[in-house]
């Protein structure tokens, strides 16, 4: 099939925001909405989406700061880029497709809006599935010189500005395919060349990239002081929820992540780790799809 064939690709606007998303598969199926991570946009989910199309009816959107989404400016605490905000800003696309409940997967960045989408909309959540990530508050509290090698990305991106903005803007796509090669991942050999092409394009983009620093800043800050609360006020994921994880990735090396999030849930929590580093939808596109059609 021709790339993302058969889907709509369209603005949005919602919360104030113009959103990029594709939408499509079977009409009056079960709504699922499907939210990339870091350094990638909606593209991540095309070989996934071609697999559900004709069970799911699908929306992918590209999140803030990504991709053909708006990118607002931020404060000093870079609330814009809150997972909070974040998280609104997907309900309200989805009502305003007319889906009041979804089922909601979410990989990278996507995984850490959709927890908190989870927790602050749960009549709005039928099922949670998160790739390759365990809770933000519990990768940051365990933080030791392994990690932080690791995972130097998450210390380097919440850098004041424009510091990591210039140092990155200094060869953006040298910067990008580090990226994408790394974590266990080792080769762009499992990325559609359309993909890559749109990974790029976007990536050339300044605003972009200062967009995705916000997006880490206010997972350092803003967001911890989120989690936080929601753990002291008792507020837990209330539905069933599937934890997918690279086998070759640093969340699956150096963390627990079945156990994390079986501490953060009420309902049921399963999980299987795919033979893939971190970028799992691309890198096991056909195992994803099973586990998803399965579990949703």
């Amino acid at each position: 099939m021709a790339w993302f064939d058969g889907f709509e690709a369209r603005f949005h606007e919602v919360n104030g925001q113009r959103l990029f998303a594709r939408t499509g598969g079977k009409a009056g199926g079960p709504p699922l909405l499907l939210m990339h991570g870091f350094p990638q946009t909606h593209a991540i989910w095309h070989r996934v989406a071609l697999a559900l199309h004709d069970r799911f009816f699908l929306v992918m959107p590209d999140l803030r700061g990504y991709g053909d989404s708006s990118k607002p400016e931020s404060d000093a605490t870079h609330a814009g880029y809150s997972k909070r905000v974040m998280a609104a800003d997907m309900v309200a696309l989805m009502q305003s497709l007319g889906h009041t409940r979804f089922g909601l997967v979410g990989h990278d960045r996507g995984g850490r809006v959709a927890h908190r989408l989870a927790v602050d909309h749960p009549q709005a959540v039928s099922k949670l599935c998160v790739i390759d990530i365990a809770p933000t508050l519990d990768m940051y509290s365990a933080t030791d010189m392994r990690f932080a090698v690791a995972y130097y990305h998450w210390f380097h991106l919440v850098q004041p500005a424009p510091l990591p903005e210039r140092m990155i803007g200094g060869d953006p796509l040298f910067y990008l395919r580090w990226k994408l090669g790394g974590w266990g991942s080792k080769s762009l050999d499992y990325i559609e060349p359309e993909a890559l092409a749109e990974y790029e394009r976007c990536f050339l983009v300044p605003e972009h990239i200062h967009a995705t620093c916000e997006d880490y800043r206010a997972s350092a800050g803003i967001d911890l002081e989120h989690d936080r609360a929601s753990r002291t006020a008792g507020a837990r994921i209330a539905c069933d929820t599937l934890v997918l994880c690279g086998n070759h990735g640093v969340v699956h090396r150096m963390f627990k992540p079945l156990e994390l999030w079986q501490a953060q849930c009420a309902g049921t929590v399963s999980g299987e780790g795919l033979e893939s580093g971190h970028f799992v939808p691309e890198e096991a596109h056909a195992a994803v799809a099973r586990a998803i059609q399965s579990f949703f």
